[in-house]
């Protein structure tokens, strides 16, 4: 293969743009959620051979290996069983909530532990959500203000209840989201959401809302108000959430209990290899995500049949971490010029701690026969 034609062939029209695109959003402010939602399918690299990827000239080589780095850390989302399960029961949730704006809309807890896609999952069913609902209704509500279906929030550690507001009110770019009380905040987010017409309003990472048990009444009583004001979806996310503030109360408070009655809480799982079947799932995701590694010298089987096992017991069935563990085995086999992803490759890969913490155990279950990630 020549450099111009290689050149050609890994430059597809609007890759680079789609890249830069996406590279530097955050998707709790309007206009970066808006080009997450509207922004092309991500372009595949064309696979090449050794030889073929040998014959680049350096500029060309360089281009192709930034393709698909880019491509190997954006990979999925994956439509697993729970990705399915847990999409279903959104729309179905959402789909149901046509309540006139005086009856209060069910919310829903996602709640589950870290690592298994929960945030990815409530992006792909916003995204979809949000093109839903402008190809129904438009991009303008009849009071002529832009349309923004979805209302996207991340708490970070520590978390009050006036940052929250602030939170909502910052997505829209509201000139009043610099200064005011809880209060003012909370009145202007909904001005906001009722001049928008937004139907969904996400909160991630719930959990690192700072609810002292003490106050647990206060964050009930504030969602409450939430809920019967605004006319949204509330869709939580978090972990552990059934046992925090918002659904859960010791003193058994009345208050919270009706929080809990309005509330659907819907959980995901990492992947289990108890049986079969259970190994079935796990081998046809290993399969649909080596049919979308760009590597030279990657082959069919390359994950689903050589290291079903290995990759179990690397990340504990955590898909948050076997996408790491992929995406930085992809980088490293690029770099170093292996081009295929194999045991030794990603015994050179750290991972994060909650993986490491297993690994020695899952290994040596393996070893004993008492743990087994391969198809019978």
């Amino acid at each position: 293969m020549t450099s111009t034609t290689a050149r050609s062939k890994t430059r597809k029209p609007g890759a680079s743009k789609r890249t830069r695109s996406l590279a530097n959003i955050s998707l709790t402010r309007k206009e970066d959620w808006n080009r997450f939602v509207l922004a092309p399918s991500r372009t595949r690299p064309d696979p090449v051979t050794r030889t073929e990827l040998a014959g680049l000239s350096d500029t060309a080589r360089t281009q192709y290996d930034r393709l698909r780095r880019d491509w190997h850390a954006n990979l999925g989302p994956f439509i697993t069983p729970q990705f399915k399960s847990v999409t279903e029961q959104l729309w179905n949730i959402t789909e149901s909530n046509l309540h006139d704006g005086d009856r209060v809309k069910g919310a829903i807890a996602l709640d589950s532990e870290p690592g298994v896609g929960k945030t990815t999952v409530a992006q792909h069913f916003g995204k979809q959500f949000h093109l839903d609902q402008l190809k129904q209704e438009g991009p303008r509500t009849d009071g002529g203000h832009e349309r923004w279906p979805v209302c996207w929030v991340s708490l970070t550690g520590n978390t009050t209840l006036r940052d929250l507001n602030r939170a909502m009110l910052s997505f829209y770019a509201h000139p009043g989201a610099d200064r005011g009380t809880a209060n003012q905040y909370l009145q202007r987010a909904l001005d906001c959401v009722l001049n928008c017409e937004t139907r969904l309003l996400v909160i991630d990472d719930l959990h690192f809302l700072k609810w002292p048990t003490a106050h647990s009444i206060q964050v009930s009583n504030h969602f409450k108000f939430i809920a019967n004001t605004f006319p949204v979806t509330l869709l939580f996310i978090g972990v552990e959430l059934k046992n925090s503030g918002l659904l859960a109360d010791r003193n058994h408070s009345n208050v919270v209990a009706q929080t809990a009655r309005r509330t659907t809480v819907i959980g995901m799982d990492s992947f289990p290899v108890a049986d079969d079947h259970q190994r079935a799932t796990w081998r046809n995701l290993l399969k649909t995500i080596e049919d979308r590694v760009i590597l030279a010298a990657a082959g069919p089987g390359m994950l689903a049949e050589v290291l079903p096992d290995y990759l179990w017991a690397r990340t504990n069935g955590h898909i948050g971490s076997l996408m790491t563990l992929i995406n930085r085995g992809c980088s490293l086999a690029i770099r170093s010029g292996e081009e295929v992803l194999t045991e030794e490759l990603f015994d050179r890969i750290g991972l994060d701690a909650a993986a490491e913490e297993t690994r020695a155990g899952n290994f040596a279950a393996i070893r004993t026969g008492d743990l087994k990630a391969r198809m019978n």
